[in-house]
């Protein structure tokens, strides 16, 4: 028996990672499934006439269709390697992350979810279910599932924390305190 002050701490980043990456594995392969079941390839059913519909396609390509022409053989592999190096990366970020961090937690959970719900797809189909579709009037935005809304949002919460939060604070301002109750980086006047 240990004593209790050597025992390993889970850090509380891992519970981020494990609840909000698996909520997005979940509900993505659940409505993706769902829509499978519910509904015929290229069927569509307006959700809001003019802007939002369901429209049930497969993409053989990356975003955008991108490679979506390319031989199986070539591209069923190709995406599965690109998908499982990209979750290393994220897995090993997160590892390297500080505890004291907030938002870069929440941002790499919610890209690798996205990342393992399209790489099951992939694994699974060869191909990825995507079924929402935003439209009006002569503009139609690609066909998306929800693993592409997490990695939209969790990449855009990498940039904001990146590029907004980084200029200037670097961390939360009582963090920042030193030990003496001066601000980090102020030059002390008994110096």
């Amino acid at each position: 028996m240990g004593r209790r002050g050597s025992e390993v701490k889970w850090p509380r980043r891992y519970n981020v990672l494990l609840v909000v990456g698996s909520l997005v594995v979940l509900i993505d392969q659940a409505t993706k499934i769902w829509v499978d079941k519910a509904m015929r390839l290229y069927e569509t059913t307006p959700i809001v006439p003019g802007l939002l519909d369901l429209h049930y396609i497969r993409n053989t390509g990356a975003a955008f269709g991108i490679l979506s022409g390319s031989h199986a053989g070539f591209r069923i592999p190709f995406f599965i390697l690109v998908s499982s190096v990209a979750i290393g990366i994220i897995l090993f970020l997160f590892y390297k992350l500080e505890e004291s961090e907030v938002m870069m937690p929440l941002a790499l959970s919610l890209v690798l979810g996205g990342a393992i719900g399209n790489l099951i797809d992939r694994i699974r189909l060869g191909e990825v279910i995507d079924f929402i579709l935003f439209h009006y009037k002569a503009f139609q935005w690609p066909a998306f599932n929800v693993a592409d809304i997490a990695i939209t949002v969790g990449v855009t919460l990498l940039v904001l924390r990146i590029f907004l939060f980084e200029k200037g604070v670097k961390k939360h301002p009582a963090e920042r305190l030193s030990r003496k109750g001066q601000v980090q980086g102020a030059r002390n006047p008994e110096e």
